[in-house]
């Protein structure tokens, strides 16, 4: 599995699955969204985009299926959800 962070912006993770050619993004306000069918190319330029919420905008949204996101690992940790909760 490959992942892009970025410190700015809406979008704060990118993580690309080749098995299953899934895109899923992390936003600014902790909400999952996940693609599939996607090209890795697609998440290559997503990566490095200047401005990843614009790409994702004119290139995924509209043209790649969304679909359920997986249940992350950090679900499980009762402790990061506190953190999230209270902002640490």
């Amino acid at each position: 599995m490959q992942s892009q962070a970025f410190s700015s912006g809406r979008i704060r993770l990118v993580t690309y699955d080749r098995r299953d050619q899934c895109l899923t993004l992390t936003w600014e306000n902790k909400t999952i969204t996940a693609f599939r069918p996607v090209p890795e190319e697609i998440f290559q330029r997503l990566s490095r985009a200047p401005n990843p919420a614009s790409y994702f905008e004119d290139r995924v949204a509209e043209e790649y299926p969304q679909v359920t996101p997986k249940r992350s690992i950090q679900d499980d940790n009762p402790r990061q959800k506190l953190n999230d909760l209270f902002g640490r």
